[in-house]
């Protein structure tokens, strides 16, 4: 006689966006408007991977708090379900990430994904609108029109996906990605797990409450990895493990 599932140690689903090998030119060009002196322009080459088509959602992380007997994060009163999960540490989504199978996306995975084939500061183009993506419309791009600022987080999937399908990589929440912050190498590079050591971890594609050009494909922050923020989420990858989960 079979087992029952206790419903809370079923896993959520995850909708997968399969995201094609080939090299890209990481970083910004020095022309960009707004251009960080971190976003030093590299080759690199990489292996094809799937990425989480959204960020990961309060239902899917409550899901795994559940099963592990973890403290559920807080949402700030703007709901759950399938909004973003915030408040969430590097080691929060990594703890999640394992309980999945899967892995968090190295930093030259997730802006090879967001640019899906672009060059430009946005993968909408030269501009980023708020019909486009869910941040601080009170500071558009490059003096553009303003839009809207809705001073929280939106349910996934509110704007539509870039090239290769996925949602809301611009704006929303930050992402947090799987390297130590550093400076970029100099030199072309294959599938890099960034450096082996660091006191940072780098998150990426700008949030809810930032500014459009912190929103640009190329732009670089970083985060202590205990701490958590009401405006840092992630998504996850599902690839083989890479040698940063050793670090």
């Amino acid at each position: 006689m079979s087992q029952s599932i206790n419903p809370s140690e079923q896993k959520p689903e995850i909708e997968w966006a399969e995201i094609p090998a080939g090299t890209f030119i990481m970083g910004s060009p020095v022309d960009e408007l707004n251009r960080k002196a971190n976003e030093q322009q590299h080759e690199v080459s990489l292996s094809a991977f799937k990425m989480s088509k959204y960020e990961i959602t309060f239902a899917q992380y409550d899901r795994f708090c559940e099963a592990t007997g973890r403290e559920k994060p807080d949402d700030e009163g703007w709901g759950r379900k399938n909004r973003p999960v915030i408040h969430v540490s590097w080691h929060d989504a990594v703890a999640f990430a394992d309980w999945m199978g899967c892995r968090l996306p190295t930093e030259a995975e997730w802006e090879y994904a967001c640019r899906a084939g672009t060059t430009t500061p946005f993968n909408t183009g030269d501009n980023l609108t708020t019909n486009q993506a869910n941040y601080n419309g009170n500071f558009p791009y490059n003096n553009n029109v303003k839009g809207e600022f809705v001073s929280q987080t939106l349910t996934v999937g509110s704007f539509a996906p870039n090239a290769w399908g996925l949602y809301d990589m611009h704006g929303n929440v930050w992402e947090w990605c799987s390297d130590w912050y550093d400076e970029y190498p100099g030199t072309p590079q294959t599938n890099p797990t960034g450096p082996e050591s660091g006191i940072f971890r780098v998150f990426r594609g700008g949030g809810w409450r930032n500014y459009a050009q912190l929103c640009r494909s190329a732009f670089r922050y970083n985060y202590f990895p205990e701490h958590n923020h009401f405006n840092i989420g992630f998504r996850l990858v599902d690839v083989p493990v890479l040698d940063f989960r050793i670090r």
